[in-house]
């Protein structure tokens, strides 16, 4: 079957996530499915649970993973929820969860859905657009000194307070309605490298208007909780923000302890629940980023859950 979206590292995500056939996986960000497809593809008497907050990639993957009949379940919700989602349908435990942090071509390249800037279209970034507030709302009821922040927080750029003060400007105007218009307020403070900027103003907007980082931290707390021993969570993250809150993450769970060093025993009695298996992070080949450029920022980190008492 000819896949209409490219899963970002396919093969890797098969060899580290599919360790039984008759596995039950978690996709807490099905997505378009494409993931899903090589799973199954791969535990021909496996199990399969795709979650997402976007119903339109909902829809998508119902059609990609019709073929595997009664062994898909799909539900649209947030994979923060994870843990309480699979209960409710029956998954008491799971042999592997993914976790893909992107953005699939069918929602990057759709205007409407104002998450990218080369087009124009509605300010809106939503993942579920039935749900919250969009970025247009946010900047509506944004001062200055929050918008600021989130762009240097999330965004990870140094000259926020201008770029928010000139998106403001254009807001109480009346000259803020699409993201070209957002655009073309980030311009006027004549950044350097206009692209990047761009990039990185969308996604502070994106991600504080989907609560990504908080959804993140939860989301890996369930994952860690739904695994049964031996099985693998495996993470894909597209910034420095997601992936170091999935390294910090894989680290505390492996190295639990909280002690202060100067005392020689441990007493705070936690115990590690997750051996890491990728000790380097693992990137897409030189083959699969000219295939899809889009997977270039892609970065990739596996870990274990451990028996009750197993050591690392």
């Amino acid at each position: 079957m000819e896949l209409a979206h490219l899963p970002v590292m396919a093969a890797e995500v098969v060899e580290y996530l599919v360790t039984r056939t008759d596995g039950t996986y978690v996709d807490g960000t099905v997505g378009a499915g494409g993931h899903g497809y090589r799973i199954l593809n791969n535990a021909p008497a496996g199990r399969f649970l795709g979650i997402d907050l976007d119903d339109e990639a909902l829809e998508e993957a119902r059609r990609m993973l019709a073929v595997f009949g009664e062994r898909v379940m799909l539900a649209h919700g947030n994979f923060a929820d994870l843990g309480c989602i699979a209960s409710d349908l029956g998954i008491g435990a799971a042999d592997g969860v993914l976790l893909d942090l992107g953005f699939s071509s069918l929602q990057l390249d759709d205007p409407e859905r104002g998450f990218s800037f080369s087009a124009s279209g509605p300010i809106d970034m939503r993942l579920d657009r039935s749900d919250g507030q969009s970025a247009l709302d946010l900047i509506v009821g944004a001062g200055e000194r929050d918008l600021a922040g989130m762009i240097a927080e999330y965004g990870e750029e140094r000259r926020a307070h201008p770029i928010a003060r000139a998106i403001l400007e254009a807001r109480d105007g009346g000259r803020l309605s699409t993201t070209k218009d957002l655009a073309d307020a980030v311009l006027r403070t004549k950044p350097q490298k206009r692209n990047k900027t761009l990039a990185r103003v969308f996604q502070a907007l994106r991600i504080a208007v989907n609560g990504e980082l908080d959804n993140l931290r939860e989301g890996l707390a369930a994952a860690v909780e739904i695994l049964r021993p031996g099985g693998r969570l495996v993470v894909i993250s597209y910034h420095s923000l997601e992936d170091r809150i999935v390294k910090q993450h894989f680290v505390r769970c492996e190295k639990p302890c909280v002690c202060p060093r100067d005392i020689p025993v441990c007493v705070c009695g936690r115990k590690p629940t997750l051996r890491v298996v990728t000790r380097r992070v693992v990137r897409p080949n030189d083959a699969e980023v000219a295939r899809n450029p889009r997977s270039r920022s892609a970065k990739l980190r596996v870990a274990e859950r451990l028996a009750e008492g197993e050591a690392p």
